[in-house]
């Protein structure tokens, strides 16, 4: 990596080859696939990719770090940032940027899948401990909010979780 002016860039090629990177799992039916770390784009941004089982959600939380811009793949995702709710199908694009409570679900009856982009980068790093812990068992409430704190996540419990629970009929998180 080198700067040009004050902004760092990537020095060298990486090839991510279809279907390629790292796996691990999330939350309950919801994976990650590394693609682009922040270590290969000067930190700018890292991308990965989430598949979603049907019924799979992503609990409400707030980066405060980053922002997240999302494509859906396949399938259908649904997401609530703040008072906003909308459900998307492949080529929608999200924006989600910090400091916003928000989640993210299957909203359909297939698998779903998405990339998201996170600028800048490090969040990666968050979803890479997280997988490294669900790769050898169930993470405890307790280690999940130590890892959001180290990365300046939070975990609120908004009101309009449970609804979006019961309209889609998803898992609802442990705990």
């Amino acid at each position: 990596m080198t700067t040009h002016g004050l902004v760092a860039v990537a020095t060298q090629v990486k090839v991510v080859e279809p279907g390629g990177g790292r796996r691990g799992n999330l939350a309950a039916g919801v994976g990650v696939i590394f693609k682009i770390d922040g270590e290969d784009t000067g930190g700018a941004l890292s991308i990965v990719e989430h598949p979603f089982a049907v019924g799979a959600l992503v609990p409400p939380h707030i980066h405060t770090l980053e922002d997240e811009y999302s494509i859906v793949l396949e399938g259908e995702i649904g997401l609530r940032s703040n008072d906003k709710e909308v459900v998307l199908g492949p080529g929608g694009y999200i924006i989600k940027p910090r400091g916003e409570v928000h989640a993210m679900w299957n909203a359909g009856t297939t698998p779903a899948r998405m990339i998201e982009v996170i600028s800048p980068a490090g969040f990666e790093r968050f979803f890479r401990e997280f997988a490294d812990i669900t790769d050898a068992r169930m993470p405890l409430m307790a280690e999940i909010a130590e890892l959001g704190a180290r990365y300046q996540q939070q975990f609120p419990k908004p009101e309009w979780f449970p609804d979006v629970i019961a309209r889609y009929n998803l898992t609802p998180p442990p705990g």
